[in-house]
């Protein structure tokens, strides 16, 4: 079978995809918020410019917190969106390995994106503040590269099975 990028087929295919990726953005989102915002409480989105050492500063944090979740949100139901269009009115087999690709791939992507531009960039927060910040700041930038990298593989895996 060619691939044409017009065919109808190729089209929900790839707004399937895509569907994942944007998923797997908003469950990273998910992950970073709640397992180190909230179960490890490492950090909050603002601690650097607004250390939580005042009520007043971990009410601002607590607010900018709850907006990143509710972001992490849009982009898990925008995500949930796209793979049902992508799905809707075709009778394609959707590969496991395409869905967890994405997914992986999509939390590769938040990671690498959040960890440079809040971490790195922006200055906002760090993994892990204190005397080990950049080897945490780094390796949440590798488990990124790594997710996507693994993503990106299983993807192709996925499309090849088809």
């Amino acid at each position: 079978m060619t691939h044409n990028a017009n065919n109808p087929a190729n089209r929900t295919a790839r707004t399937w995809v895509a569907g994942a990726v944007v998923m797997g953005m908003g469950m990273g989102g998910f992950v970073d918020g709640i397992v180190l915002h909230q179960i490890l409480q490492w950090h909050h989105l603002l601690s650097e410019p607004y250390p939580p050492t005042s009520l007043e500063n971990l009410h601002l944090n607590t607010l900018a917190d709850g907006l990143f979740h509710a972001l992490t949100w849009v982009f898990t139901l925008l995500g949930l969106l796209l793979l049902w269009i992508g799905a809707r009115g075709t009778d394609l087999e959707r590969r496991p390995n395409t869905l967890i690709g994405g997914l992986l791939a999509g939390w590769g992507l938040f990671n690498l994106i959040e960890g440079l531009v809040m971490h790195q960039v922006l200055g906002l927060h760090h993994v892990r503040p204190g005397p080990d910040e950049l080897a945490y700041d780094l390796g949440y930038l590798a488990l990124g590269a790594l997710l996507l990298v693994a993503g990106t593989l299983l993807i192709r895996r996925g499309r090849r099975a088809t």
